[in-house]
């Protein structure tokens, strides 16, 4: 599993190898756990990944060193820095995935720990075959330092083992540690050249809290008792030990009571224990060889002395002493050359050999190679290595495939129990992978299933009010709902029936398509809602379905923006600007969804017929004002004249007014026109309260109440979600909705709120 941590979690620029995508998966955790998920989006699409990998999928070493490459240019930090970055995150990791008590038990302190990584890997080799685990050599100085050599395939790595060495020294071991780089070479091994970097590790163990005396009153003498107290404990503690050694039948000098008395009471039994040899071996050879059926003992020359019989069995030239064991088998891990020189520098590793094809009977050749995997052992007396080992497989199927049996290994080796339960542990990694695979095309299916969940609700919002559009989703009935004071906006094009008796049906489409969706801009610039078309005319209202003061501003200001816009659409026939006329008039309406096959948000009442009647009885280019609209128009900035009184049809004689112009905001202020400052997140949020998506290319007006539109209309769909939830009563609920809808009466008729201007 550490292989991940160094090796695989690395590249190599010059050799091309492949590394499961746990690697690529903790990287991608790295990023967005450090950096955000932006970043991790960003990463991905510069370096054209995939967002999933599957964790016992090989993957090629090109991938993470794209993903590593582009991280360093987009935190802008080195790859030294990010890598050991990485090694801190990838312990974290690992211990998250369910290894941690697994390196918890790897040894008591951290050169334990080191020394014993290359076991581990030997045994994560039998999941994860195409590991290519480095290798860890740990020598001490005499100034009690400690030298971390470290073997790769893989040049350009070393700097994620300080990464993680030190988290681990910092979890496991309660101490801090400090590298740094002493040499870095390659090396000429059997394999090619090998990076190989030594690294100084200096441990210094954390202090532990120094616990705060108790203040004790200096007239009293309970601390001068407690002392004494402490003082009889110790000796009486001391004496018992004292009588207990006495009894012993070995005689033993008063020094080493002495010695024995101290270490005794410290506790630390199992520093003081010496082990007992014999004078001799009480084994016979042929036990010997029978018990431990796979072994060989070989001298400095690699001249073979003995063999176990099974391993005689597969490979018969063993049977004749004095042959070279490198005839024979070659080391293919670590990959260092076969003699003693080699070996004993890896002497902490487990060995793993393989058979030559030509050493095998003939009725063997063509089966896969024999592997032996196992421990050196150096005998400094007889100057002989002894290769303790078992056949090196990971499943009942390779165990056939080398003709063997269960019988064939020693009853007390663990290897009969690892091929069970690996042939276990194979299934289950099938199973996940099978599982990895059905996740990874749900998620792929979710995501485009919300795409198109978002189109729909978007087409749904562009139909009906968002949180009228909530409501029939969840199939509940909305109620009609009435509103005291808004501005309703009509328009119409000039001379269009003569427009369309001249021109084809599709140059007439063309023509309103492109006059609608200007105007559609302009209702998220603005956020007023538009509640229908129907042939050239356009109906908006400002204050429905959520109240606003600004209304009647908000309103002025969009009928400014549809005349500016109109001069861009072209007159099929003449090829000139069209003309358009606008009428205004500000009242109060009931709102309500009418229709169930084809639902719409309708306005009724009569302000919406003073509104149509103004704009009918309106000129090209000008925009009619009734006299309530005008009221709550005046002394908010705009430029407005009194065209006089007129008949109305169905009204009488009305005094009506023209609004001209906005004399405080700019053209591309009404129009939405982005310039250097860049609108806020707050008008940001504005512009999609209608979820127009053109939102995110337009630059929202700011008006004084745009909070307060936000704030009404998070609150209208909070009461529609509680009474769907049940936290209130129906009643309440439309108490609420109706209170939201009603606006506040102002005494001289008009709306107080300022002028807008463009954040």
């Amino acid at each position: 599993m550490l292989d991940f941590l160094r090796c695989n979690a690395k590249l190599c620029l010059e050799r091309i190898h492949g590394q499961y995508g746990f690697i690529n998966t903790c990287l991608k955790s790295l990023i967005i756990e450090k950096f955000g998920e932006e970043t991790w989006e960003t990463l991905k699409t510069q370096a054209e990944v995939q967002d999933t990998f599957m964790t016992y999928t090989v993957y090629d070493d090109v991938i993470t060193l794209k993903l590593i490459q582009e991280a360093c240019k987009i935190v802008d930090v080195s790859e030294d820095v990010v890598l050991k970055l990485f090694g801190e995150y990838f312990f974290t990791f690992c211990k998250m995935s369910g290894y941690d008590r697994m390196l918890r038990t790897l040894g008591g302190n951290l050169t334990e720990f080191i020394e014993n990584l290359d076991a581990l890997h030997s045994y994560l080799a039998l999941s994860y075959q195409e590991m290519n685990a480095p290798s860890f050599r740990v020598e001490k100085r005499t100034d009690g330092a400690m030298l971390l050599h470290y073997y790769s395939d893989r040049r350009g790595l070393c700097h994620i083992v300080p990464g993680i060495i030190e988290s681990v020294a910092r979890d496991f071991f309660n101490s801090e540690v400090t590298m740094e780089i002493l040499t870095q070479s390659e090396e000429k091994e059997r394999t090619g050249e090998k990076e190989h970097v030594i690294f100084l590790v200096l441990q210094k163990a954390k202090r532990p809290k120094r616990k705060t005396k108790k203040t004790t009153n200096p007239e009293s003498g309970d601390s001068h008792k407690d002392k004494e107290k402490a003082l009889d404990v110790a000796f009486q503690t001391t004496k018992e030990n004292y009588s207990a050694l006495l009894c012993c039948p070995e005689k033993k000098s008063h020094w080493d009571i002495v010695k024995s008395v101290v270490k005794f009471g410290k506790g630390n039994l199992s520093h003081t224990f010496d082990p007992v040899y014999p004078e001799r071996l009480w084994v016979e050879e042929r036990t010997f060889c029978n018990a431990f059926p796979f072994h060989i003992v070989f001298d400095e020359e690699l001249r073979i002395k003995q063999a176990g019989v099974n391993v005689q069995k597969f490979v018969p030239g063993l049977r004749r002493p004095g042959g070279r064991v490198d005839k024979y088998f070659t080391v293919i891990h670590p990959q260092v050359t076969f003699t003693i020189f080699s070996i004993r520098k890896f002497i902490n590793s487990q060995f793993v050999l393989r058979a030559h094809r030509e050493m095998l009977p003939d009725s063997r050749r063509n089966q896969p190679m024999l592997k032996l995997r196992g421990q050196m052992i150096w005998m400094e007396s007889i100057q002989c290595m002894m290769y303790l080992c078992s056949p090196k497989l990971r499943s009942l199927e390779e165990l056939e495939e080398q003709k063997m049996h269960i019988s064939d290994i020693a009853q007390h080796d663990t290897t009969r129990d690892l091929i069970l339960l690996n042939q276990q542990r194979l299934a289950e990694i099938e199973l996940s992978n099978q599982l990895e695979r059905k996740k990874e095309e749900l998620r792929i299916l979710s995501k485009n299933l919300e795409a198109e969940k978002k189109k729909t609700e978007t087409l749904l919002y562009s139909m009906l009010p968002k949180h009228v559009a909530n409501l029939l989703k969840e199939g509940k009935k909305v109620e009609a709902g009435e509103f005291n004071s808004c501005t309703i906006l009509f328009s119409d094009i000039v001379t269009f029936t003569n427009i369309c008796s001249a021109c084809e049906p599709i140059q007439i489409v063309n023509m309103l398509n492109s006059m609608y969706s200007k105007f559609d801009r302009l209702t998220s610039v603005h956020n007023v809602y538009k509640v229908e078309t129907i042939g050239d005319a356009y109906m908006v209202v400002g204050g429905v379905p959520v109240p606003i003061a600004s209304h009647a501003i908000r309103v002025a200001n969009f009928a400014l923006g549809m005349r500016t816009a109109a001069r861009e659409v072209m007159n099929p026939i003449t090829g000139e600007p069209i003309q358009i006329r606008v009428g205004i008039h500000t009242g109060p309406v009931l709102a309500g969804v009418v229709g169930e096959k084809m639902p719409r948000y309708c306005l009724f009442g009569d302000t919406v017929n003073t509104a149509s009647r103004m704009e009918s009885h309106g000129l090209p280019n000008k925009i009619h004002l009734s006299p309530t609209a005008f009221r709550y128009l005046q002394n908010q900035g705009f430029e407005i004249v009194e065209r006089g009184e007129i008949e109305v049809k169905g009204k009488g004689k009305m005094t009506t007014y023209i609004l001209r112009q906005n004399l405080y905001a700019t053209e591309n202020e009404i129009m939405g026109r982005a310039e250097k400052q860049h609108s806020s997140h707050t008008d940001q949020m504005e512009a999609d309260a209608l979820g127009n998506l053109a939102s995110k290319t337009i630059a929202v007006m700011k008006y004084a109440d745009s909070q307060q539109l936000l704030t009404s209309s998070s609150l209208a769909y909070e009461a529609e979600a509680r009474l769907c939830n049940g936290e209130h009563t129906k009643g309440d609920a439309e108490q609420q909705l109706s209170d939201q809808m009603r606006t506040q009466h102002f005494s001289d008729g008009n709306a107080h709120s300022r002028f807008c201007v463009l954040l």
